[in-house]
């Protein structure tokens, strides 16, 4: 077992109370309290971007993770309500360096501490991010605890067994946790042409999304991850939409078999990051859990249609296992399959295209929010692949 010393804080930080941070193969990182006190027990995971904090926060596809950002300096935006990508913070605990000791930007609306106090997020700063980083690349991410306020003062044997005791992400289905307990729906943005209706499954979604696809020609209906085929087909949607989200996509079998279904039914299909898995799981393929992972904006990934070279927002645990080469054919009936984007950090997968029926997906974010916009084409993409099938269906019909 290692210990390190906390970094010191700036003189005129504002002191708080002591923290420690718990690595399940028993690396203890002590720091200072940032947010709520307490305790908390997550996976611990990395995110690499500069910026774009609070979109990483209050993105569902964090929960059950706690967060740690590799830039040294987080918080000297502040937060606002604009930026909010859902109703509050789902990250399990967050981890930072040097937080701000004021807020200084136009926009802000509130310091991120108070919103962290206000979700009852515990956090840790003044820890070495730089060293943490490296554990979790070498060992892979891995279970962990944050201890502060009074249970700061557990034994170490006591705080190394809460975090050893909780689950592992592999296995674990969130999506009930995060996703919309009711329907509503997002009628296509004014002023654009609608194309019609898009069924959109909240497994963990983003509000840019919606916003977005709204933006593209669409009246959205945003659904419970528990939606059955059943209800599915009665609202017989134009399009079919699955979203981000956070788990194990090996753990959600009942997502799997309706979208296998709606493939079948020839509804046009697009997701993105859990909704990706969920298309490879959906053509018979599998997932596995990659050892640390893709978080943060400055991603790159290779487009093999176009060659170009995007920089994406990502934030996932696991992949779908397939070769990136080649054609491959669906062994669940489905047709062919090729790769159509890859990591270029570690080869993933980062897209899948189906060859024989109406759907894509892309492992990353190109609603970008926060992040680049080289991957926004997609939404574009989508829209074209949609209206090229109501054609199609619809020259169909004139020819019988």
């Amino acid at each position: 077992m290692t210990s390190t010393a906390p970094i010191a804080p700036p003189a005129s930080a504002v002191p708080q109370g002591p923290a420690v941070l718990v690595l399940e193969d028993g690396k203890r990182y002590e720091g200072r309290a940032y947010g709520a006190t307490g305790h908390t027990l997550g996976e611990v995971v990395f995110s690499t971007g500069m910026t774009g904090y609070q979109e990483t926060l209050t993105d569902p596809s964090y929960a059950g993770q706690i967060v740690l950002m590799t830039a040294p300096h987080i918080g000297n935006t502040g937060v606002n309500n604009i930026d909010m990508e859902s109703r509050k913070i789902w990250v399990s605990g967050f981890i930072v360096r040097d937080p701000a000791r004021r807020v200084s930007n136009f926009r802000a609306e509130r310091s991120l501490d108070e919103d962290l106090n206000s979700d009852g997020v515990v956090g840790i700063s003044g820890v070495d991010t730089r060293a943490i980083t490296r554990v979790i690349r070498s060992a892979g991410a891995m279970r962990a605890g944050v201890f502060s306020g009074a249970d700061y003062e557990l034994s170490v044997d006591e705080q190394l067994k809460l975090v050893r005791e909780q689950e592992s992400m592999e296995g674990k289905n969130l999506s009930a946790a995060v996703t919309t307990l009711e329907r509503y729906e997002v009628p296509v943005a004014a002023g654009v042409e609608r194309l019609g209706t898009i069924a959109v499954l909240d497994l963990g979604i983003k509000r840019a999304t919606v916003q977005y696809l709204s933006e593209h020609g669409f009246d959205v209906v945003v659904l419970p991850a528990s939606t059955t085929l059943a209800q599915m087909r009665e609202l017989a949607p134009d399009a079919l939409f699955f979203s981000n989200g956070p788990g194990d996509p090996a753990a959600s079998d009942e997502q799997v078999e309706l979208l296998r279904e709606m493939l079948r039914d020839g509804v046009p299909y697009f997701g993105i990051c859990f909704g990706n898995q969920l298309l490879g799981r959906a053509l018979g393929f599998s997932t596995y859990k990659l050892p640390f992972g893709h978080r943060g904006i400055n991603q790159p990934v290779l487009d093999k249609r176009t060659g170009r070279v995007e920089i994406t927002a990502q934030n996932h645990g696991f992949a779908v296992d397939l070769p990136i080469e080649g054609e491959h054919d669906s062994p669940a009936g489905l047709g062919r399959v090729q790769v159509s984007h890859y990591s270029l950090n570690d080869q993933v997968v980062e897209g899948l295209e189906c060859l024989d029926i109406a759907a894509f997906s892309v492992q990353y974010h190109p609603e970008a929010a926060a992040g680049p916009h080289d991957a926004f084409y997609l939404f574009d993409r989508f829209r074209q692949l949609v209206k090229n099938r109501a054609a199609a269906e619809s020259g169909a019909k004139e020819n019988n």
